[in-house]
Formats: structure tokens, sequence, C-alpha cells
């Protein structure tokens, strides 16, 4: 059993910076591959970037390659996500997840999930 928190979000302008964390409960959260995926308004939920639970591969949807970068302490049981050159359409509640299935890019394979973190870009 994982939980998961998720924290950071907030509101900041175009070319903006953010970093998400998410911290985790429980024994086995460095066994588990971590993925953020984020929906907006109206639109289903949407793989943003995910990462081996050693750390050593990580993923990212094209929209996202080169601004976003993932990462995780497992000592901390934590998974983070900094957002940099924010843009208007990366508004959405992002959340955090944990999966047994290899850096899946798909939200049917994740097993646990948090509450989420609103992130809002104005432009």
């Amino acid at each position: 059993q994982v939980q998961l928190v998720e924290s950071g979000g907030g509101s900041v302008q175009a070319g903006g910076s953010l970093r998400l964390s998410c911290a985790a409960s429980g024994r086995t959260f460095n066994t588990y591959d971590m993925g953020w995926f984020r929906q907006a308004p109206g639109k289903e939920r949407e793989f943003v970037a995910s990462i081996r639970w050693s750390g050593t591969s990580t993923y990212y949807a094209d929209s996202v390659k080169g601004r976003f970068t993932i990462s995780r302490d497992n000592a901390k049981k934590s998974v983070y996500l900094q957002m940099s050159n924010l843009r208007p359409e990366d508004t959405a509640v992002y959340y955090c997840g944990a999966t047994t299935t290899y850096v899946s890019r798909s939200s049917d394979d994740y097993k646990y999930w948090g509450q989420g973190t609103q992130v809002t870009v104005s432009s």
C-alpha cells in the first residue's frame, strides 16, 4: 500500500517555473516506478513524465520535453517534477501515481494516485 500526497502547485505567469513534490508513505515506495500526469478541465488525464524505481530511466511527453524534469529521492520517499518555461497550456491538475508496469505512459497501469495539485499558468 502506498499513499501519495502532491504539493507545490500554484499560479505563475508564462515563462515561470514551479517544482511539484509527491510524498509517499509505505515501505515499498522504492519498488514502484512513478509518473506524473495532468488533467485539464474537460480533458482526459494525460501522461507528463515517468521515472524508473531506480531513477535510472526517465520518459517525457513530447509537449514537456526539454522544459520539465522528473526526479526522485527514495530515501525521502519522494518524487519531483521541476517545471520551467511554463505555458498557459500547462494549466491543469497534476497527479502523481505509482505503478509496477515499467515506466508506463498509461494511466490505467497506475495503482495508486495522489489527490492532485493545481497548476495555473497565465499569459
